[in-house]
């Protein structure tokens, strides 16, 4: 005799707090999972075994860690690489770095009173702008409005 089986499947769920499609019933004994009505008759067939709760199944993390290991050092040499820098590593990946850079510098001059709070925000400001090309070219700057002050 076929018995509908949904509503204890449910109930199973709801005890064990799991999704419905992890419950699983054992096929020898399924008129003693239709003879269950209370939630009690649940919890003890799923200690007797009579209801398995299937395994969880997340999503595989194979291909992430795959890409992971390119991305790090697998396929970098000269040879092997692929499209422009740009593709590699992107245009505001390279801004932001060298932006921190600079930004690092600026706050260590005016931390050692190299340069005044004016001046600091003035290359600052050059600095956001992308003005300043490099360390070397912060330098040189700093060193022009030193001199202009003290000219």
């Amino acid at each position: 005799m076929v018995v509908n089986l949904k509503a204890k499947k449910r109930l199973a769920s709801r005890v064990a707090g799991v999704g419905v499609h992890r419950i699983k019933f054992d096929s020898d004994h399924l008129d003693d999972v239709a003879d269950a009505i209370t939630r009690e008759n649940i919890r003890s067939l799923i200690t007797a075994n009579t209801i398995q709760i299937r395994s969880f199944t997340g999503t595989s993390r194979g291909r992430a860690q795959d890409k992971k290991d390119q991305k790090n050092k697998r396929g970098t040499k000269q040879g092997s690489k692929q499209g422009r820098k740009g593709a590699r590593v992107g245009k505001k990946e390279v801004y932001v770095s060298k932006v921190r850079a600079l930004r690092r510098l600026l706050k260590i001059a005016k931390d050692r009173k190299d340069i005044t709070n004016p001046e600091f925000w003035s290359l600052y400001k050059k600095v956001g702008g992308n003005t300043v090309r490099n360390k070397a070219h912060l330098r040189l700057l700093m060193e022009e409005t030193i001199s202009k002050r003290n000219s």
